[in-house]
């Protein structure tokens, strides 16, 4: 039996087993082998499948009257009949049905669509109860919103182990917009959201499943409460084609063997099925392709589209490259790269020429004149235990009045990076590093990464400085900025710093902490992480009562086996109090570079904003909560921050019930954005919404993104360094919206990255079994949060053993009551009832031919259903 399967949120790893290799899932038209396609009225002009694309001219005249809409393109990943692009009034987004409307679009494509008349608008019919709302993300949260420098992979108590423990770096070096990097592989799972809203009554859940029940076009839109209607539209021109146009997939013969199309292509069938199947010319592909195709159907190619004609279903490409077996981390990962035009090539003479040449390089003297000398005082770095771009460095000097010296001070690679040369193109193209579970595909060369901008201890580096005076309560009292030289003393993991803030009383044994240079001692070390730990502290306790909003989400970590590099087994990260204090004094050094660009360069301050959630999906989510009992307030990003935080208990189950809530919360955020200050005309659109501040920047990263090498110049040109960049106002949003796509991009691939892994960890150690929370009902599946792993999955009634299944609501809340099938025949069969927020005992397993997985619910056993419920009873009586 064979069910959908929840892709991790990723491309479907693998390929699709059991597809027709005529009919692709797109659902449009006929193979190019179907003798349909042969019959005479066709042999003459073609008949057209696609419209012809909308003129320049009148695409402009259209957006300017308002006749025409753009917006970034998605397409939902488990149904790729249905597109969306975000409405600009932040309303219900507009739908796109079916490819044909979709016009040869891909997902993330910037495109310009039409609405059509309303009478074919999309009709979200009450009685269906197994809808999916048009939230199709994959995981659109702004990134910034967890933890400084968040290792992607680190095992606690595990450091004597021989096997490698990964901690790359994920891409947020401060957690700015209330979230972090969610393994947020539940893709269209609460879409469910608006299904608790707008459905009246209940109904028959037997009636059997129809693909897409959830939508039509109306007939008698009158008839209709306005609620279930949805704008419709179609694509009339592409703005710009954002999607890489590649894919990895697979190489299969076409149908229909008598066909001409038979003896010159092949067809390419993509696992991600957003992208169409491609013809590929025969002469392309390996040569005994055509005698042996079984040879190839578990090898992994990757394809690019060169074209996509309006008589054809199918996209014409061309073979990139073999990578190798579908399945194994290595071709996969370099499909994902690819996918997402992540350029991971090595790095060209020229590029490298750029670099200083006579090495070990040492600091020219002409620096010191310019530069404060900041060598002989209490520097550190606090990272992850594996980290080898050492960005930002802390210090912490008492002062006689009870005040401290704080200081951040930055990698100064704007030094190193000169505009307008090879090295600064490719910066600017790459635009960030990308981290992957495995390895890091770095923005600039390794020997700037890791040996000239690496704040690594004992050696004399320049940096970037901001310094300011605090109160132990930390006030600000004065702000220095200004290029300067350290000597880091030491190189402090987050386990180390962490270790210092537990035992403030105790010295900690010099074997439990990492070298420190002998002008400084461990205490003189530790006292700094102490005050800092402190003002820390009540900075953040000073950001959550000014209205900042954190939607902290699990994420995972793995250990790698140092030999196969294959995962041992993964942990969700503990984000603690070091992680905490490092983000703070990041977010207080971005807030005021922001400050001081924008006062002096109002027009070309490079700047970065989050755009408040989208008002449709966050009004759903307040009806459901009210619907489940939890009051929210989502009137300011403070109010809806304390409703999360006051609504739970500490117990077990309440923290997981808070754990799917904030899950559903992050759905309506939308991402944070670089932007020129120049090109938005109204500044409350300057805001941040989760950081609930006017002005913020990214400053503290640059040797891994670019737009932080950006401001560092501009931040320059304040301070009289140096001339203002050459970019005006335009050409640095053109700028701003590439380190946008980049991000975006590379924070996709790390999510499929930690996806993939996850994948071979359940393959070679599953089946896994854990407790889960319900997060979604539907009335064939229901949605779960894997609680030990943070990851999603639906679990479908046809794939457990059970006698029968009921869907209903009880009042608005909808509940499938499960009548399992019992072991003993003489047993009575259990009964189990889910709803949203039950837990329940889940099985993740592998697919035995492709790289995904499927969960299961654990059955009941003879004492009844394991779960927490009782749990969290107990965990209440102790407290």
């Amino acid at each position: 039996m064979s069910h959908p399967d929840y892709k991790l949120n990723l491309r479907p790893l693998g390929t699709p087993r059991g597809v027709s290799s005529v009919v692709g899932p797109h659902g449009v038209g006929v193979s190019p082998g179907d003798k349909k396609s042969k019959s005479k009225s066709m042999r003459g002009k073609k008949k057209s499948i696609f419209e012809t694309y909308m003129s320049k001219e009148d695409v402009s005249e259209g957006l300017k009257k308002g006749t025409l809409i753009q917006g970034v393109l998605r397409i939902n990943p488990k149904k790729f009949h249905e597109a969306f692009i975000p409405s600009p009034d932040g309303d219900r987004d507009i739908f796109i049905d079916g490819v044909v409307s979709r016009n040869r679009a891909l997902n993330g494509d910037l495109v310009v669509v039409k609405l059509l008349p309303e009478e074919q608008w999309k009709v979200i019919k009450p009685e269906s109860s197994d809808k999916e709302t048009e939230i199709a993300y994959e995981s659109d949260l702004p990134e910034e919103l967890c933890g400084h420098h968040l290792p992607q992979q680190s095992l606690k108590g595990h450091n004597d182990s021989p096997d490698v423990i990964i901690e790359a770096q994920f891409d947020d070096s401060d957690s700015e917009d209330g979230h972090g990097n969610t393994q947020n592989v539940l893709v269209d799972g609460v879409k469910n959201l608006s299904v608790c809203v707008h459905e009246k009554g209940k109904e028959d859940a037997r009636a059997p499943l129809i693909k897409d029940e959830s939508t039509s076009t109306s007939q008698d839109t009158g008839a209709l409460p306005e609620k279930s209607l949805q704008r419709s539209a179609k694509v009339v021109y592409i703005l710009e084609k954002k999607h890489s146009r590649a894919a990895t997939g697979f190489l299969k013969l076409l149908a229909d063997k008598n066909s001409e199309l038979f003896r010159k292509y092949a067809l390419f069938s993509p696992s991600d099925h957003r992208v169409p199947r491609i013809y590929v010319p025969l002469k392309d592909c390996p040569q005994d392709f055509v005698t042996r195709p079984k040879d190839y159907a578990n090898i992994l190619f990757i394809c690019r589209i060169v074209d996509w004609k309006e008589d054809s279903n199918f996209a014409l490409g061309q073979l990139a490259k073999s990578l190798g077996q579908a399945g194994e981390i290595e071709p996969e990962t370099e499909g994902i790269l690819t996918e997402y035009g992540v350029d991971f090539s090595e790095f060209s003479s020229e590029v490298l020429e750029c670099l200083p040449q006579g090495l070990p390089w040492t600091i020219p003297p002409e620096e010191f004149s310019k530069r404060r000398d900041l060598r002989k005082d209490c520097i550190f770095t606090i990272d992850p235990s594996t980290a080898r771009d050492l960005d930002d460095a802390l210090s912490c000097k008492p002062l006689t009045d009870g005040n401290f010296e704080v200081g951040v001070h930055i990698a100064d690679v704007s030094y190193f990076v000169p505009e307008g040369s090879d090295l600064d193109k490719v910066a600017a193209e790459r635009a960030t590093s990308v981290y992957l579970v495995q390895k890091v595909v770095p923005m600039l060369p390794r020997l700037l990464c890791e040996e000239l901008c690496s704040l690594n201890p004992g050696t004399d580096k320049l940096t970037f400085s901001v310094i300011w005076t605090l109160t132990p309560e930390g006030k600000i009292l004065d702000e220095w900025f200004g290029r300067t030289i350290i000597c880091s003393c030491t190189k402090l993991s987050y386990e180390h710093a962490q270790s210092m803030i537990e035992s403030p009383m105790e010295k900690i044994p010099e074997k439990k902490l990492p070298p420190i240079s002998p002008e400084h001692s461990s205490e003189e070390v530790h006292r700094a992480i102490l005050n800092l730990h402190e003002m820390a502290k009540h900075l953040r306790q000073q950001r959550f009562v000014d209205g900042s909003l954190r939607l902290d989400q699990l994420k995972l970590a793995f250990t790698l086996d140092h030999e196969t590099g294959l995962p041992q087994e993964c942990h969700i990260y503990e984000y603690r109090d070091s992680n905490k204090l490092v983000e703070e004094f990041m977010l207080l050094a971005n807030m005021a570079v922001a400050h001081k660009i924008y006062r002096t360069f109002p027009e070309r301050a490079l700047l970065r904003r989050h755009p408040p959630p989208q008002a449709k999906m966050l009004q759903d989510l307040v009806e459901f909560c009210n619907q489940m009992g939890l009051p929210m307030d989502v009137s300011s990003a403070g109010a809806l921050n304390e409703s999360l935080t006051k609504t739970f208990g500490d117990d077990r189950y309440s923290l997981a019930r808070k754990e799917v809530l904030t899950n559903m919360c992050s759905r309506s955020m939308q991402m944070a954005l670089y932007f020129c200050s120049g090109v938005l005309q109204d500044q409350v659109q300057f805001q941040h919404y989760a950081l609930n501040v006017p002005l913020y920047t990214h400053f503290t990263s640059p040797i891994r993104r670019f737009a932080d090498v950006l401001v560092h110049r501009l931040l320059a040109a304040t301070l009289g360094y140096g001339e203002l960049p050459a970019l005006e106002p335009d050409t640095l949003q053109k700028q701003a919206d590439h380190c946008n796509d980049r991000r975006m991009a590379s924070k996709r691939v790390q999510e499929l990255s930690t996806g993939l892994f996850f994948a071979v960890l359940v393959k070679e150690s599953g089946p896994l079994e854990s407790e889960a929370m319900v997060m979604g009902v539907l009335n064939q599946a229901f949605d779960v949060l894997v609680l030990r792993y943070g990851v999603q999955k639906r679990i479908y009634c046809n794939a457990l053993a059970l006698r029968s299944h009921h869907f209903q609501r009880v009042g608005r809340k909808p509940e499938l009551t499960l009548v399992w099938e019992p072991e003993d025949t003489e047993q009575e069969p259990a009964r189990q009832v889910i709803t949203i927020f039950s837990l329940v005992q889940v099985v993740l397993q592998a697919d035995a031919t492709a790289l995904k997985y499927s969960a299961v619910l654990k059955p009941p056993g003879p004492e009844g259903f394991p779960g927490l419920e009782e749990e969290a009873v107990d965990d209440k009586q102790k407290d």
